[in-house]
């Protein structure tokens, strides 16, 4: 059976609709979907709050319970089976989200058990035939064939095979 490594945030979690909800806690000010799916958050926000990204990131809560991205489910349901299933997230740069990003997987796909959770640094290390990222760097040193997941931070990265969303994935895989 071929392996699928696939991405957490902002691939099948919606770590951007996060940025854009405690942005507007915090500072009052809203995006709409277009501007926040279409731009980094970085280049939205006032230069003056730079710092705030990074401060949610470390946040016990910013992982805890984010929305799923369209499709994500139905999707991953039907390629688990067909493929083995494996998430694999850069988890370690944020050490508080382990416990909440374990706990949202469980709620949101209890089929893939802790075995096929991968929590790492270097996804160079992971051993599939697919990953499915939202990050290119995370292709360096992958032995398979790395799938860009669109997200609002990687529009005008240049990379050979890239989906724009789950259905995309469905065409492409199943």
């Amino acid at each position: 059976m071929k392996r699928i490594a696939i991405d957490m945030d902002d691939v099948v979690a919606d770590a951007q609709a996060r940025f854009g909800e405690w942005y507007i806690r915090d500072y009052a000010i809203e995006f709409t979907p277009e501007q926040l799916y279409s731009a980094r958050i970085e280049d939205l926000i006032k230069p003056e709050h730079n710092g705030c990204i990074r401060e949610y990131v470390f946040h016990d809560d910013f992982f805890k319970d984010l929305p799923v991205i369209a499709g994500a489910k139905e999707v991953i349901a039907d390629l688990h089976k067909q493929y083995e299933i494996f998430f694999t997230t850069a988890a370690m740069e944020f050490p508080n989200s382990l416990l909440p990003k374990l706990a949202w997987l469980g709620e949101h796909f209890p089929y893939i058990t802790w075995k096929n959770i991968v929590f790492c640094g270097d996804k160079s290390i992971i051993n599939a035939d697919y990953m499915i990222d939202d990050n290119v760097r995370n292709f360096n040193g992958f032995i398979g064939k790395g799938i860009l997941f669109t997200a609002a931070h990687n529009h005008k990265t240049e990379w050979d095979t890239r989906v724009n969303n789950w259905q995309e994935v469905r065409a492409m895989l199943l």
